[in-house]
């Protein structure tokens, strides 16, 4: 317990310190945010993804922490994920190359041996789609971590009551270098999580949920994973449907997500991480409680209503590319105002 309670701490201090010492690397670069309007280092995916990965590897060589089978795999999995969201921050891959290459990933921490083949190839589907959603949460400040650390949390919990100590520290360790990261990504943020850390946290998360879950209920198994990861299948299917309902390509970007929705609706920055992570709390709560046996999996269902009753509520409102109109006529000259009045007029 000391020893998961001393490995959490560091990965939060390990994790502020690099998100914050790597900002100017990531400067220089060109590892920035390409949709915001200045240039947001992408330094807080490396930052989770070193201080998770470090301190994992340190407890479990040391025996301090060990991991225990096939632990290892999720991790250097997850860690390769990341590389793979690197390159994505750096350079624009076709819009397939990072989901096929999560599934070929996740195909090698699958337990077959407990899954089964056809539960397997579908764990394997469903890590890829998972981690790909959450990679769409990462477009607002403080959003992706903070539903991360909810998540990982829960997960641990899950493990923990599988006597799965290792697993549980892994998540753990993973939930306090997201809390170090949100030092810096809380608005306005200084630092973002980038394709590398999103694409590393939806991975660990997923494939964890996946390990924890195997040669239990199908059923009550797709109810846990789903309420685990019920606010990213809430953004994702938000996300997809309004685009096909406008006849649009479902990969190209669009500020059309749960937090820039939200945000037409009045809320403040601040405010859409506290609620979507409130939101996350609940869905893992519901998860927790089937995975113990404390409800039965139709509970999940409730979790489905929330979302779709979200997504149909959301999925209509107008979208735009522009969140603070007034700031930008404040800020422009007096005749570019008076221009602009004319021409309105």
């Amino acid at each position: 317990m000391l020893y998961g309670i001393a490995a959490a701490a560091t990965a939060l201090l390990l994790s502020a310190f690099f998100a914050g010492v790597l900002r100017t690397p990531a400067l220089r670069l060109g590892l920035t945010d390409r949709r915001r309007r200045r240039p947001l280092p992408l330094s807080g995916g490396t930052a989770v993804a070193l201080a998770t990965v470090l301190v994992a590897a340190g407890g479990d060589a040391t025996g301090l922490l060990p991991l225990g089978s096939g632990v290892g795999r999720v991790v250097t999995a997850a860690g390769c994920v990341a590389l793979l969201g690197l390159a994505a921050d750096l350079r624009r891959l076709r819009w397939w190359v990072t989901p096929a290459g999560t599934a070929v990933a996740a195909g090698f921490v699958v337990p077959y041996e407990e899954t089964g083949v056809a539960a397997g190839a579908a764990a394997v589907a469903w890590i890829a789609v998972v981690t790909a959603a959450f990679r769409g949460l990462d477009h607002a400040d403080g959003l992706a971590g903070t539903v991360g650390a909810v998540g990982a949390f829960g997960v641990a919990a899950c493990a923990t009551a599988e006597l799965m100590d290792g697993l549980a520290a892994l998540l753990g360790v993973l939930a306090a270098a997201l809390a170090g990261f949100l030092l810096h990504n809380w608005f306005p943020a200084q630092a973002g999580l980038g394709a590398a850390g999103a694409l590393f946290t939806g991975f660990l998360l997923a494939a964890s949920a996946v390990f924890v879950r195997a040669g239990q209920g199908i059923g009550a198994g797709a109810s846990v994973l789903y309420a685990l990861t019920a606010i990213a299948c809430a953004d994702a299917a938000l996300v997809v449907l309004g685009r096909r309902l406008d006849r649009r390509t479902v990969t190209r970007g669009r500020p059309d997500h749960l937090g820039h929705r939200l945000r037409r609706l009045g809320l403040a920055p601040r405010a859409v991480p506290v609620l979507l992570g409130a939101g996350a709390a609940a869905g893992v709560l519901v998860a927790v409680c089937v995975h113990t046996g404390r409800l039965s999996p139709g509970a999940a269902w409730w979790v489905a209503a929330g979302v779709a009753a979200l997504v149909l509520m959301l999925v209509r409102r107008p979208v735009t590319t522009v969140f603070r109109p007034r700031q930008r006529v404040a800020s422009a000259s007096p005749q570019v105002t008076a221009q602009l009045r004319v021409r309105s007029g």
